[in-house]
């Protein structure tokens, strides 16, 4: 009995420290980062991946666009972000240091334009008579 009684507050203490590390809605912001991938033909890349991190470096995730181009990236705190976008085999510059303030929404274009060869997605074929 006393030992239940000298494990119950650790065990509690243990569980609010887990609960606070762990990702809890308290820890999110309210912040918006939102934009389009065009690709090297200025047409929306469907399915383009965007990576975003806090400049720093950390916390790095992943989004996708969707059939239309689109992407959002939503319950962000307020903090510096950098994002690069790919698809199809061709990538974006860097956009690094996009400041977000508290309750904010950035709008962004991210344009695709490297690639070791364009790749036959992008490529017009040309049709023979």
């Amino acid at each position: 009995m006393r030992r239940a009684l000298v494990l119950a507050p650790i065990f509690l203490l243990a569980l609010v420290a887990v609960r606070g590390v762990s990702g809890s809605p308290q820890n999110k912001g309210s912040s918006t980062l939102t934009g389009v991938v065009l690709g090297p033909d200025d047409k929306p890349v469907a399915n383009a991946s965007v990576s975003y991190q806090v400049s720093s470096g950390s916390a790095p995730h992943i989004v996708r666009t969707d059939a239309h181009g689109h992407f959002t990236i939503s319950k962000l705190k307020a903090d510096n972000y950098d994002l690069r976008a790919s698809g199809k085999g061709v990538f974006s510059d860097w956009q690094k240091n996009i400041t977000l303030r508290s309750g904010a929404t950035k709008e962004l274009t991210l344009r695709l334009i490297y690639a070791k060869q364009i790749p036959k997605a992008y490529v017009k074929s040309s049709s023979k008579p």
